[in-house]
C-alpha cells in the first residue's frame, strides 16, 4: 500500500496492522495493549502473515534461541510486507541498541511502548527511521491498561516490571531495568473492568511478580488481599513466584482464599546447592523443600510447576543427577526445561567449565522425559474425581480447558468458551486428562475436587 497521509485518529483511510509476539506473558500483555491502542485509533488488526501496512515484532532475548527467533521474525515481516512500516521492539532491541536491520523503520526498546501511536504518526509524517532507545529505563512504571484480552478466556494483567535479582545467567535485569510496580488502585480497577467484560480468570504477571510493591511501600500479599475481594471474579492465577516470596502472609492467603488458583509456578533452576550458589539464587534445596512441604500441608493436591536450567557452567554429572533426584522428590506437576544459554554481559558467560552443547541436549532430554512422567502421575491422581473446568476452545467434537490446578482437560462435546462446567475425570492420555460432563456449575466455583 502507498500511503497518501498518516492514518491516525479520525483518518478516512483504513490501515492494516499486525503484531507478532515472542517470549513471556508480559510481552503478551504489552502486545495486547498496543493492539487496543491501534484499534482505538482506527487501525484494522489482521493476523501476522496477512499483508499489512504496519507490522510490529515484540521481541524476546532471554536466550540465544530467543534472539535468533526475534531476528527471523523481523526479517520475515520485512520480506512479506515490503511496503509496510516495520516496528521492532522489546527485549532483543533493548539488549542490542546498535543493531541495524535493513527494512526496520522504528526501533523501540522497553520504554515508551505506550507512545507507539505518536511514533507511527512521526514516522508517516517524515518517512525517516526512528530509534526510541534508552540505556536507563527510568524509576516509574509505564502504565498500561486493557479491558479485553484478544482471543483468550483468561486475561493477563501486568502489575510489575523489572528485576534486581541479578542471577548470574540472566540478561533480563539489564533489558528490563529496576523493579517498578503499577499503582494498586489501578490494578484493582483494571481487573474489575476485565471481570465486567466477562473474564473469569485473571493471571497476574510481571518480570518479577512477587516483588510487586517494593517501590510503592506495599507488597504482593497486600495486593492479593484487595484483588480477592473483587466481586464476581472467578479465579486468580500467579504467572510465577519465587520460593523466597512465599512468606507466612502469602501462605495464609493460600489457605484462606477461594479464588487463588490451586497452582503455583515456582522456579527451581537447579537441584544442586553448588549450582544454585553459582547462579546467585537466594535459597538452597533444604529451604525449597521445606517451603513446598508447608504449601502441601495447606493444599495437598496443589499443582506445582517449575523452571530448570540444565548445563549451567560447572554443572557436573553428579549435579545433574541431583537435579533429577530432587525434581522427582518434589513431584513437580510440570518442568519447563531450558538448556543454559550463554548471554553476553552476564557473569556466567565468563565462568570456566562451560558444558558442551551435546551434553546440554542430552540432559534436557532426560529432564523432559522426567517431566512427562511426573505430569502423567499427577494427572492420574484425579481419575474418578470431579472438578470444575473453564472451557477455552472447541474443535472436532471436543472442548478443551484447564482446571484451577492446571489440568489440561479434553471433554467430549462442544461447550462455549468461558463456560464453566463440572466434569468427572475418566482417564489420562498425555498431555490430556479425559473427562465427561456432570453438570454446569456456578461461574464462581473453581476450586478443588468433589
Amino acid at each position: 500500500m502507498i500511503f497518501l497521509f498518516f492514518c491516525g485518529e479520525g483518518c478516512d483511510v483504513l490501515v492494516k496492522a499486525s503484531i507478532y509476539t515472542l517470549g513471556c506473558k508480559v510481552n503478551a500483555y504489552e502486545s495486547n495493549f498496543i493492539q487496543s491502542l491501534l484499534k482505538n485509533a482506527g487501525y484494522i488488526i489482521v493476523p501476522f502473515g496477512v499483508e499489512a501496512d504496519v507490522v510490529i515484532i515484540n521481541t524476546c532475548s532471554v536466550t540465544n534461541q530467543s534472539d535468533s527467533k526475534s531476528r527471523k521474525m523481523i526479517r520475515q515481516a520485512i520480506r512479506e510486507n515490503p511496503d509496510a512500516c516495520i516496528v521492532a521492539m522489546g527485549c532483543f532491541i533493548q539488549a542490542n541498541q546498535d543493531i541495524s536491520i535493513e527494512g526496520v523503520d522504528i526501533y523501540l526498546g522497553n520504554q515508551d511502548k505506550s507512545k507507539l501511536l505518536k511514533l507511527l504518526d512521526e514516522y508517516f509524517a517524515n518517512r525517516e527511521e526512528i530509534r526510541q532507545l534508552y540505556t536507563s529505563l527510568g524509576e516509574t512504571f509505564e502504565n498500561m491498561e486493557i479491558s479485553t484480552f484478544d482471543g483468550k478466556t483468561r486475561a493477563f494483567v501486568k502489575i510489575q516490571d523489572g528485576c534486581e535479582n541479578f542471577c548470574t545467567y540472566c540478561i533480563i535485569p539489564s533489558v528490563r531495568g529496576k523493579c517498578r510496580s503499577k499503582n494498586p488502585d489501578q490494578v484493582v480497577e483494571e481487573i474489575t473492568n476485565l471481570v465486567h467484560h466477562g473474564y473469569l480468570e485473571i493471571v497476574l504477571t510481571g518480570i518479577h511478580t512477587g516483588n510487586y510493591g517494593t517501590d510503592l511501600e506495599t507488597n504482593f500479599t497486600s495486593l492479593l488481599k484487595r484483588i480477592d475481594k473483587i466481586p464476581h471474579l472467578g479465579r486468580i492465577r500467579i504467572s510465577s513466584i519465587e520460593i523466597t516470596e512465599l512468606t507466612d502472609e502469602f501462605l495464609a492467603i493460600l489457605k484462606n482464599s477461594s479464588l487463588l488458583a490451586n497452582h503455583l509456578h515456582i522456579p527451581l533452576q537447579a537441584g544442586s546447592d553448588s549450582v544454585l550458589k553459582a547462579m546467585n539464587r537466594k535459597y538452597d534445596l533444604s529451604y525449597f523443600r521445606e517451603k513446598l512441604s508447608r504449601i502441601r500441608e495447606i493444599r495437598p493436591d496443589i499443582s506445582i510447576s517449575t523452571d530448570i536450567i540444565v548445563g549451567f557452567p560447572g554443572e557436573s554429572d553428579a549435579d545433574f543427577q541431583s537435579t533429577l533426584d530432587f525434581a522427582r522428590e518434589m513431584k513437580f506437576s510440570k518442568i519447563h526445561v531450558f538448556p543454559y544459554s550463554k548471554r553476553k554481559n552476564t557473569p556466567a558467560a565468563n565462568f570456566p567449565h562451560q558444558v558442551d552443547d551435546r551434553e546440554k541436549k542430552n540432559r534436557a532430554k532426560s529432564l523432559i522425559h522426567l517431566s512427562e512422567e511426573l505430569e502423567e502421575a499427577y494427572m492420574k491422581k484425579f481419575v474418578g474425581k470431579s472438578m470444575s473446568v473453564l472451557i477455552e476452545t472447541s474443535k472436532d467434537g471436543y472442548s478443551y480447558g484447564h482446571t484451577s490446578n492446571y489440568l489440561h482437560v479434553k471433554l467430549k462435546g462442544i461447550y462455549k468458551s468461558d463456560e464453566n462446567v463440572l466434569v468427572r475425570f475418566q482417564s489420562v492420555s498425555y498431555p490430556f486428562i479425559f473427562a465427561s460432563i456432570e453438570s454446569e456449575v456456578d461461574s464462581n466455583v473453581h476450586q478443588g475436587c468433589v
